[in-house]
């Protein structure tokens, strides 16, 4: 059997390409690995989550000295040349040992990396540099960009998307947001804290679709409240075009009222606006894949040819760095059960996201369910909610912002899910998956605490639903 991975630098890439090199020799005759980055690591190391949390981490520090009012004198700026500056040491050294980790691959016999662009030529045929391969399976792992919608004047402007932004060395003075998702709700407080004034363009009542209403609402108050954040709500971009003096006016409409009614102005329009599959050069159209909705199923399979095995951001389902590694390592499995002739599994997990909001000062976190989830997947529950400000150690510590709430089965005290928008959340979300994805009691959770930490918050959502179930 011959496998081709296209790919092969990115997260999604380099889990299949590790698992499927363990059976080289035994199921696997010739494992092909194909990435044409310059020079490569994949999308996370290089312009996703690990540089993200670089510059972030500039904001953070800025962000926590500047409102902490115990703290005399003007907070120090970000020098964004030096701050650019380490963070591309550090993402190239992540990127190189990437690199060396596939390569390293080679070691095993019947293991080859080619550093060349492949573009499908025919139906599971591959041309690399001239070369033609047909490989009895395929795995893609291209990656995704940034999405620039294709507003009305979109043309006549340049706007900045999220890689742009982790690569300035010089900031707009005032900008305006397109984009509230998860890479629009980190890079505003990092914008902010770097002297950009913000209007953000929200389409709904509030951020964070996957929360319950309450964690959104507290998030822009945090964001209005501490880093001077001008959200509009329920408003969508009708069109965008360039001033005289070299900036942007958009215009929008308020509440659905689809007038021509405000123009917003700023020196920049930024989109963060999602992420496309980065898809367009491999050459579908030679091919019987058709990369529309719904065109890979869950075995990470292409639903027009089940030898073609789509992972990561490359098939849209759900451009985390998590999930890639889950789908790249997924589809390996598959391609080995589907030549043994045996059935192939499906990918599922439970919902475990973080979002470093707030400067990465106050994330959000969410493991498993929501209340309104639980119930519509047939579950009846009991909930907790604690709020930071009420409890001594976030007050102690001056993070007074935040929220967390669990979601407990009422019939058998399961752990069916935990939200939390405050400091910490990403770490202490660990400890909610283990109980979550274990199906643990909630009632066999040891009750004790470790005075004075912020996990205590935790210790408090145990008790109040015990002693509901109770």
């Amino acid at each position: 059997m011959h496998v081709l991975v296209i790919g092969a630098y990115g997260s999604a890439g380099a889990a299949a390409a590790e698992t499927l090199t363990d059976h080289v020799g035994s199921e696997i005759g010739r494992l092909t690995l194909v990435d044409d980055g310059d020079p490569g690591g994949g999308l996370c190391i290089r312009n996703g989550c690990m540089p993200s949390k670089e510059v972030l981490s500039t904001a953070a520090h800025r962000f926590q000295a500047r409102v902490d009012d115990r703290l005399a004198g003007d907070p120090q700026t970000i020098d964004l040349d030096r701050a650019v500056a380490r963070k591309d040491d550090h993402v190239d050294r992540f990127a190189a040992h990437r690199r060396e980790g596939i390569h390293e691959l080679t070691d095993r016999e019947g293991v080859e990396f080619i550093h060349d662009t492949a573009r499908f030529v025919d139906d599971r045929v591959v041309d690399i540099d001239g070369d033609r391969y047909e490989p009895d399976y395929v795995v893609i792992a291209t990656g995704s960009s940034p999405f620039v919608p294709d507003l009305p004047g979109m043309d006549a402007i340049e706007p900045l998307t999220s890689k742009d932004v982790l690569s300035a060395t010089d900031l707009p003075a005032s900008g305006i947001i397109m984009g509230f998702g998860y890479v629009g709700i980190e890079l505003v407080p990092y914008l902010a804290e770097a002297g950009v004034d913000l209007t953000v363009v929200e389409h709904d009542d509030r951020p964070i679709d996957e929360a319950d209403p309450i964690f959104g609402d507290e998030l822009m108050t945090l964001y209005r409240e501490e880093f001077g954040v001008d959200i509009l709500t329920n408003t969508t971009e009708q069109r965008i075009e360039p001033t005289e003096d070299n900036g942007v006016r958009l215009h929008v409409d308020d509440a659905g009222d689809t007038t021509d009614n405000r123009a917003i102005e700023a020196d920049a329009l930024f989109t963060f606006t999602g992420r496309r599959p980065s898809t367009d050069r491999l050459g579908f159209d030679t091919t019987a894949i058709d990369p529309g909705e719904g065109w890979v199923d869950d075995t990470m399979a292409a639903v027009d040819d089940e030898r073609v095995f789509v992972v990561g951001d490359a098939n849209g389902r759900e451009p985390i760095l998590h999930v890639a590694k889950e789908h790249g390592a997924t589809a390996a499995d598959n391609i080995l059960a589907h030549h043994a002739g045996e059935p192939m599994e499906a990918y599922e997990n439970v919902h475990h996201h973080v979002i470093f909001s707030g400067a990465s000062v106050y994330p959000f976190a969410r493991v498993g369910h929501t209340p309104e989830t639980a119930e519509s997947a047939g579950h009846e529950v009991v909930t907790a909610t604690r709020w930071a400000k009420d409890d001594g150690v976030f007050t102690v510590k001056d993070l007074p912002y935040g929220l967390a709430r669990l979601t407990v089965d009422s019939d058998d005290g399961t752990v069916l899910g935990y939200q939390g928008l405050h400091a910490h959340a990403d770490t202490m979300a660990k400890t909610l998956q283990i109980l979550v994805e274990n199906e643990g009691d909630v009632r066999e959770v040891p009750d004790r605490a470790y005075h004075p930490t912020l996990p205590e918050l935790l210790d408090g959502l145990l008790r109040e639903t015990v002693s509901k179930l109770a």
